[in-house]
């Protein structure tokens, strides 16, 4: 999902910030209270490795997760912004127990007014998650639900009993769904009403022809049983994200015949749903490295543009997928191009929008940055999986689901291609890596924003690229006393807080794990390895640090520590200068200090009466046993000056005792 301030960059959260920071003192503490073995101590694994998850951060050989596949058949009622479904899910138990029930997401259920989520509103102002003083009353209708199996090559009857918790549906069976490879079909008939702003996430969009309906988190879903927690229940109050199984998805979607559907997956049916000429610009995109549109902005209002019947069924289909989502509208301009992957695979990008949308760097160019930002990421991590992608326009600022995410329409420019590519970003993290983003928003946002912060660099020659953000003034952000640690529940925070922990904090953790501490070579193996090893599949937050530490050769327990455990600070300071034997022939000795409870490496920069000057770097190992710290520079002149940090790569808090001077 996309923080509405992220799309236009972080300059603009340094804005949103700048009352928190003034009122913030950057006073330093009255003595040093860095603690080397709070830090560095040995401990900092809770558990060592398991026949599921080894030591290494990668699965065990003993590894499993239940899967889930599902067919749907929805209709559409665009008159009530009504969708009523039938979804059968076919369930298999991969674990090493038996499970006597089974839990379903109900997200709509949100929509309730008298969910959890609604009573988390707050009373006065709005959180972007909901209103409390909305009179929306949404939420699933569950007409039916029945559980069958076959034994013994016969049906048997499962005849469970059902309670619904909130957004949680609890099926209970009438015998245990049996261990090791046990399988079940779930039927559920259902209706509900899409909220016309739902979380950020869900919505419709009224446009100059037509409303644009972006649905999601639409069918009773299966919680994950997994082997840390079992069922992961985690009540949907509109912060924490999804944790979801991975499956083969079959949906059948009916509305009306001028409306033009586009969702997860590939398109089954093109033929009968398209008109013959439209058919052939499709077919032509397939081959096309130029954008072509399938339905210009001269058609939208042409009847002729659509089959004449009443209804039509799209029929989509996506395989090893965690969700799938789609939108659907009367008013759509649609485009497509081909993307070329690295295998030599083809797949289809693609952008849908209103005609409003189009100028220049408007939507118009949106198939175009959907290409780009998939075959880079293809090229950097790990290849696309899906056989297409359609960049939607809607009232959702930005969300994200397998082949297809909304963006907010009224994104231009920078802003576009910034919402366009963190969404397809999250293709991996979490769609690939399947992390769980309820627990652990990080996790996904964070590196995903990370992936990002490369991406932009990468595109057109660096049309979008930013300037290096200055450490040393967002660490006031990023550590201020308003904030939090990475490593909390996005439902656990502060709704202040959640674009700095889960996004930006994360973000550029990695980023200067990457360029400050291990270097991009041995960053990159490691980064690519740990979403090898975990595609399609369930880390969690020890999986991914124990990961990186094996592939990097490092113990990062203090990085990971400071950085994601807790809301430490840096202070690095230069506390004296002094020549050996008071001679500036014989080099200088300089003390440094850690003043604050995070550590990080060295970086001194020095200049000479003359004007040479030069680096020396300190490995992170000096503050192991050390408060203070004394080394040589080899320097045969008076110094001029002495800086820590001087390219501002390091969050140091407090920057104003970083540089010795001889002019007082």
């Amino acid at each position: 999902m996309k923080r509405s301030w992220l799309v236009t960059g972080m300059v603009t959260l340094f804005t949103v910030f700048a009352v928190q920071v003034q009122a913030q003192s950057t006073a330093e503490p009255s003595s040093p209270v860095y603690d080397p073995h709070a830090l560095f101590g040995p401990l900092f694994y809770p558990q060592s490795g398991s026949s599921y998850r080894s030591g290494n951060g990668e699965p065990g050989p003993d590894y499993w997760q239940n899967r889930a596949d599902y067919q749907i058949n929805a209709s559409f009622d665009d008159k009530n912004n009504k969708v009523s479904g039938t979804v059968v899910m076919t369930y298999k138990n991969n674990s090493p127990q038996p499970l006597p029930y089974l839990w379903m997401q109900l997200d709509q259920n949100l929509f309730n007014t008298k969910s959890r989520g609604a009573a988390k509103m707050p009373a006065q102002g709005r959180s972007r998650y909901g209103d409390s003083q909305s009179s929306f009353d949404g939420g699933f209708h569950i007409n039916s639900v029945s559980v069958s199996a076959v034994e013994n090559g016969k049906p048997v009857d499962y005849a469970p009993d059902t309670v619904i918790t909130d957004t949680r549906l609890q099926i209970r069976l009438k015998k245990p769904l049996q261990a090791k490879g046990d399988v079940v079909k779930v039927k559920i008939t259902y209706d509900f009403i899409i909220p016309k702003y739902g979380a950020d996430r869900t919505g419709v969009l009224t446009t100059t022809n037509g409303e644009i309906w972006a649905v999601a988190q639409w069918y009773p879903r299966i919680c994950v049983f997994d082997d840390i927690q079992g069922w992961n229940t985690l009540p949907y109050l509109g912060a924490s994200e999804f944790y979801l199984e991975y499956g083969d998805l079959d949906v059948n979607i009916t509305v009306p015949a001028e409306h033009i559907v586009v969702a997860s997956g590939e398109l089954l049916n093109p033929s009968e749903v398209l008109t013959p000429e439209q058919l052939k610009r499709y077919n032509a995109a397939k081959e096309s490295d130029v954008t072509i549109s399938i339905r210009n902005k001269d058609e939208v209002t042409d009847p002729k543009s659509r089959p004449g019947k009443s209804n039509l069924t799209w029929k989509y289909r996506i395989t090893g997928a965690r969700d799938f989502a789609w939108a659907t509208s009367k008013a759509f301009v649609w485009d497509a191009v081909r993307m070329n992957l690295p295998s030599g695979r083809k797949a289809l990008a693609q952008a849908a929008y209103p005609v409003e949308t189009i100028g220049k760097d408007g939507w118009n160019r949106g198939a175009e940055f959907t290409k780009a930002s998939l075959e880079n990421y293809s090229k950097r991590w790990f290849e696309y999986p899906y056989p297409a992608a359609v960049d939607v326009a809607s009232n959702v600022a930005g969300m994200e689901y397998p082949g297809i995410v909304f963006c907010g329409a009224e994104s231009r420019g920078e802003s576009l291609w910034g919402v366009t590519d963190h969404e397809f970003g999250h293709t991996w993290f979490p769609m690939i890596v399947g992390s769980n983003e309820r627990k652990y928003g990080w996790m996904d946002e964070g590196f995903n924003t990370f992936i990002n912060g490369i991406s932009k660099g990468d595109y057109n020659k660096g049309e979008f690229q930013e300037a290096p953000l200055d450490g040393h003034q967002i660490s006031r952000y990023m550590f201020g006393e308003r904030t939090e640690s990475i490593l909390n529940t996005p439902d656990g925070m502060k709704e202040f807080n959640i674009g700095i922990a889960l996004y930006f904090k994360p973000a550029y953790a990695l980023g200067l794990l990457r360029d400050q501490v291990v270097g991009r070579e041995r960053f990159d193996y490691a980064f690519k390895k740990y979403i090898r090893d975990w595609a399609y599949k369930h880390p969690s937050p020890w999986d991914f640090f124990h990961s990186m530490d094996n592939s990097l050769g490092e113990d990062l327990g203090w990085f990971w520590k400071s950085m994601f455990l807790e809301n430490w600070r840096l202070d690095q300071a230069i506390t004296k200068v002094e020549y050996v034997n008071t001679k500036a022939a014989n080099g200088a000795l300089v003390t440094i200090e850690n003043r604050d409870r995070m550590a990080m490496p060295v970086v001194v920069q020095y200049k000479t009466v003359s004007g040479l000057t030069g680096r020396k770097t300190l490995p992170v190992e000096i503050w192991q046993n050390n408060t203070n710290w004394k080394f040589k520079l080899d320097t045969k002149e008076e110094l001029v000056s002495v800086v820590i940090d001087p390219d501002h790569a390091f969050p140091d808090y407090n920057p104003d005792n970083n540089l010795w001077s001889s002019v007082k």
